[in-house]
């Protein structure tokens, strides 16, 4: 599932811990940031026909990246905080740190497999193929077994500054636990071997015991 409030997480630091200037178009849904200097735009847009409920674009080199609906907010709001950085904007940069770690290095510490230009998540449901020669050089593919509502795309074009798809590979490969609403949870992934699932608000028992209970059972269940 993509994540909770998704404005408030990807867009909310660039409005009101910088200053970037916001548009809301409440005919069509669309909300559009951009930067001060007006070289760097972030739009949303929950009704665009294709699914690509996000995009990013920087003129001057001109480079574009675009997240569907379902991309996880962890991993975009990792990109869109950032985005300040780049423009030399270094406000904030002790709350919103850049990570230096080159792609390859973070699938290796993740545990993603690598073969040619491909990197494979650990449980087999996620992409990311890098091109270099190709006018869109990453990719990010994610699906559970072709299931409704788990699939999403990433994209990153050339010119696109290599630490900004480091950011994003970053926390999309982190197994830090995120949080979700159970209803938002795709039903596929409810019962996924791959996915515990443990309570966090009103929860009977605390979170961390549940979450070892499960991990137990998880255990004796497979053997």
């Amino acid at each position: 599932g993509a994540g909770i409030d998704r404005l408030a997480d990807a867009i909310g630091p660039l409005v009101h811990l910088f200053g970037w200037p916001s548009e809301h178009d409440r005919a069509s849904g669309r909300i559009s940031v951009h930067s001060p200097d007006g070289s760097l735009f972030v739009n949303f847009n929950s009704r665009h026909t294709h699914g690509h409920w996000w995009s990013l674009a920087h003129h001057e080199p001109y480079w574009e990246a675009r997240f569907t609906r379902q991309t996880p907010i962890e991993a975009i709001a990792a990109v869109t905080q950032a985005l300040p950085q780049l423009l030399g904007d270094d406000r904030h940069i002790d709350r919103i740190p850049l990570t230096t770690t080159p792609l390859a290095q973070i699938a290796e510490l993740n545990h993603w497999h690598r073969e040619d230009d491909t990197f494979t998540s650990p449980d087999g449901h996620c992409h990311l193929q890098h091109t270099p020669a190709e006018d869109t050089p990453w990719r990010f593919r994610h699906h559970v077994y072709d299931g409704f509502d788990t699939h999403w795309d990433a994209s990153f074009t050339q010119d696109t500054p290599d630490r900004l798809v480091a950011q994003f590979f970053t926390h999309l490969a982190t197994t830090t636990p995120v949080e979700r609403t159970f209803r938002d949870v795709p039903y596929l992934v409810q019962n996924l071997d791959d996915a515990l699932i443990t309570p966090v608000h009103r929860a009977a028992v605390n979170p961390h015991v549940h979450h070892a209970g499960a991990q137990l059972g998880r255990v004796v269940h497979r053997r």
